[in-house]
Formats: structure tokens, C-alpha cells, sequence
């Protein structure tokens, strides 16, 4: 009888084992941009990062929070999947900031890794010089 009921609670132990071993993880693509250089009187510009949830446990993005002002995320506010894909848009507007530049972006997820960071970077072209006409 003793083995009967070890053996029932190994079992159940491990059954739960499995159920923890359920996680999310977000797996982009890529995790820097490089806009080159952009002209600062055409205005903001965007790019889109993809990534699969390569988990098995929906995925949730909490919250995308930009390094600044001038740089905006926009992310998916409905879990994702596993093996399906979503996208964060990144935006920066580059008026009034003329020069090199480098943004980031730091992704919380309910993710195995939680967080994960996307770099925008590029070489702003000023209003009034030749390269920007």
C-alpha cells in the first residue's frame, strides 16, 4: 500500500513539473535598426519589429517604455499564441534633433525573459543642408 501511494505521489509530483515547465517567450527577428540617414524635414519614421512567441504559453506583452519622448512604441495589447507572430512599430520624430542618434526601447513580457530591448539608430540630416534637398 505504502508503494502504491509513493508512486501516486511521484506522479502527481511530476504531472506538475510538466505543467510548470508551460512558458511564453517572445524571439525577434531582430533587435536593432539602423535607419541610416534620414532627412529631418520629411519628418518621423517608423520600423517594425517582428517576433514569434516561441513558447507554449500565450504570450503578453505588458508594456513597451521608449528612452525618450521623441521615440514611440506601439505593441499588441492581446496575448499571443504559441508559434503565432506580432509586431512592435517603432516610431522617431526627428525634428529638432539633428545628428547621430540611438533609441531604445525595453519590452516586458510575462515571457521566461521578461524583458527584452530594441535599439533605433541613424544620423539625422538638418533642415537647410545640401544632403537634405
Amino acid at each position: 500500500m505504502k508503494k502504491i501511494l509513493t508512486l501516486t505521489i511521484m506522479l502527481v509530483a511530476a504531472i506538475a513539473g510538466f505543467a510548470e515547465d508551460k512558458y511564453a517567450q517572445a524571439t525577434f527577428t531582430e533587435k536593432r535598426h539602423d535607419f541610416g540617414q534620414i532627412q529631418e524635414m520629411k519628418g518621423p519614421v517608423t520600423h517594425t519589429f517582428e517576433f514569434t512567441n516561441t513558447g507554449n504559453k500565450p504570450l503578453i506583452i505588458v508594456e513597451a517604455v521608449a528612452s525618450c519622448g521623441c521615440t514611440r512604441p506601439e505593441y499588441p495589447t492581446k496575448p499571443i499564441k504559441p508559434g503565432k507572430k506580432g509586431k512592435i512599430k517603432v516610431t522617431y520624430n526627428p525634428i529638432g534633433r539633428p545628428g547621430g542618434f540611438s533609441k531604445s526601447v525595453r519590452v516586458k513580457t510575462n515571457g521566461r525573459e521578461q524583458f527584452s530591448t530594441l535599439i533605433i539608430e541613424g544620423v539625422t540630416i538638418p533642415k537647410g543642408t545640401k544632403s537634405d534637398e
